[in-house]
């Protein structure tokens, strides 16, 4: 049986092959692209009062409003960042000169005035259960690849990678300053068509969510680097106000904060200060670091109103699936999943 080209059936499916073909090869063509994209759009969207606060002191200068803010953006991201690893690239040699001469002598004895700490006895046996297998340690000290010049060479091409992303998401962050309110009109505009009125609570819970995330961000980051320097002064670490403002700047990138206190951890015990050492890398491992894991869902479960463990799987799964991007993307998917849940129940008791 022929088929009839002319039919309205045919032409449907040639219009949706047709749709779907073009919209895969445009995100296949942007792919490459799409993590530097969707950091200039939270930045944006995390900013635009400030935006909109400049625009309104400078009417009819929209392109210099744009660029004054992208500039500011750009400044304070990148500038801290740049004074922390200046101050780091001295503490990576450091450490790296402390874990060759660890990997070759293995570790120093332990204090004796350890075993008077609370849990003293365990932290003993284990680190004499460590210090008894030299070639474990060497292996865990080959792992960290601080050791290795061809490790050290694929951590630097990281970073330059991830500049060259930095550098595209702030050339996007000048469009999306200028032309923000055409784009997120037109894809209101879409989303309602296509899902109806519901994609306003979509919406809404989407950018409620990212709002939370940077609040919790920032907030989570105060209280690391507050802790982190109450664990450097008991340590002796000099000027520790200092070093805990550094590692609150470190840690607006989620799991970065250690390398400022592993470093210092390891700077004390190459000067021989090995009871100082451990016990701020204890404090680190145990109190520092586990604030991430606490804070940042505490925050963002309060404003989303979803429920704390669901948000504590967003970030971790997130991070997991989509890398540090996921840090958003993880609970917004949860943020709109529980809205169209809720707007479910809403219909099933209605009806």
């Amino acid at each position: 049986m022929p088929i009839d080209i002319d039919s309205p059936l045919v032409r449907r499916i040639a219009a949706f092959a047709f749709l779907v073909s073009i919209f895969g090869l445009t995100f296949w063509v942007l792919s490459p692209f799409l993590a530097s994209l969707a950091w200039a759009g939270i930045l944006a969207y995390a900013t635009w009062p400030l935006h909109q606060w400049l625009r309104e002191r400078l009417p009819g200068r929209d392109n210099l409003a744009a660029l004054l803010m992208t500039l500011a953006v750009a400044a304070t991201l990148l500038l801290p960042l740049l004074w922390v690893m200046f101050m780091v690239v001295e503490d990576v040699a450091v450490a790296s000169a402390t874990l060759k001469q660890l990997a070759t002598h293995g570790l120093p004895p332990l204090p004796a005035g350890v075993r008077a700490w609370p849990g003293g006895e365990w932290i003993a046996a284990q680190y004499q259960r460590v210090q008894a297998d030299p070639a474990w340690v060497r292996a865990q000290i080959d792992a960290l690849g601080l050791t290795d010049f061809t490790s050290l060479k694929t951590l630097v091409g990281g970073v330059g990678r991830n500049a060259a992303k930095f550098g595209l998401a702030v050339f996007a962050l000048f469009f999306l300053y200028r032309h923000g309110d055409s784009v997120l009109a037109q894809f209101r505009g879409v989303a309602t068509r296509w899902l109806g009125e519901a994609a306003r609570g979509y919406i809404q819970a989407v950018g409620v969510t990212v709002r939370a995330v940077v609040f919790g961000i920032v907030l989570t980051a105060l209280a690391q680097g507050l802790l982190a320097g109450l664990g450097y002064w008991v340590a002796g670490v000099s000027a520790p106000a200092l070093w805990g403002m550094v590692t609150a700047l470190v840690s607006l990138i989620p799991f970065v904060g250690p390398v400022v206190w592993i470093g210092l951890s390891l700077g004390l015990l190459a000067h021989g200060e090995t009871q100082a050492a451990l016990g701020l890398f204890l404090w680190g491992a145990l109190v520092v670091s586990w604030v991430d894991n606490l804070i940042r869902p505490l925050v963002i479960s309060g404003p989303t109103r979803i429920p704390f463990l669901l948000v504590f799987l967003g970030v971790l799964g997130g991070l997991n699936a989509f890398g540090l991007i996921g840090l958003f993307l993880g609970p917004v998917l949860l943020a709109v999943s529980v809205a169209i849940w809720r707007e479910w129940l809403v219909h099933k008791r209605l009806g």
